[in-house]
């Protein structure tokens, strides 16, 4: 027997999905914390390393590695990013389409 499976679409933003609360936030610091984590590993560095770019210990390394992010601003992110050699650029322009809906988006 074949049992139909519910399918919903998603928002583009899991953490809307999961209805938890600050999901915009939460998307941006996630997208963040990948970046910086891609930046480290194709560095070749290890947490130690990392942990002393940054300005922070080991485990809080391994905590943003692994998307535990309850302790880190975005703002803090944004610092991390730019010890990492990268500028960041926030752009704020009109809707792109008068019906759509506003958004926040991390790229």
């Amino acid at each position: 027997m074949t049992e139909k499976i519910a399918v919903q679409t998603s928002s583009g933003n899991v953490f809307a999905d999961l209805s938890l609360e600050n999901a915009d936030e939460l998307l941006v610091k996630a997208e963040l914390a990948r970046r910086i984590s891609s930046i480290i590993a194709n560095q070749e560095m290890t947490q130690s390393e990392a942990a002393e770019v940054l300005g922070i210990d080991q485990p809080k390394v391994s905590a943003l590695i692994h998307g535990k992010l309850g302790g880190f601003s975005t703002a803090r992110l944004f610092r991390f990013l730019n010890a990492l050699g990268r500028d960041v650029e926030i752009v704020v322009k009109p809707k792109s389409c008068s019906k759509a809906q506003t958004r926040v988006a991390a790229l």
